[in-house]
């Protein structure tokens, strides 16, 4: 029976991506460690952890939400016009 933990900073993800963050790793659980077979399904377990920003750092530097959000959500630039 695998256990998976995912641990992410909190506030990072909304409510529809945990649920899809969740199916897709019981969807890759199954492929590999099920060999395809769909009654694993109901063997995987899936945890996400969320973390304070200020329990992680990167470089030695404490993650903050903005730091987070300029590294996994850059600014997008607009289009030439």
């Amino acid at each position: 029976m695998p256990f998976v933990k995912v641990s992410t900073l909190r506030g990072a993800l909304n409510d529809e991506q945990k649920r899809e963050l969740q199916r897709r790793v019981t969807d890759l659980m199954v492929e590999i460690e099920g060999n395809g077979n769909p009654g694993f399904r109901q063997f995987v377990w899936v945890l996400i952890e969320e973390e304070d920003p200020s329990h992680w750092s990167i470089g030695g530097n404490q993650l903050s939400m903005e730091a987070f959000n300029a590294i996994a959500r850059p600014r997008k630039e607009p289009a030439d016009a």
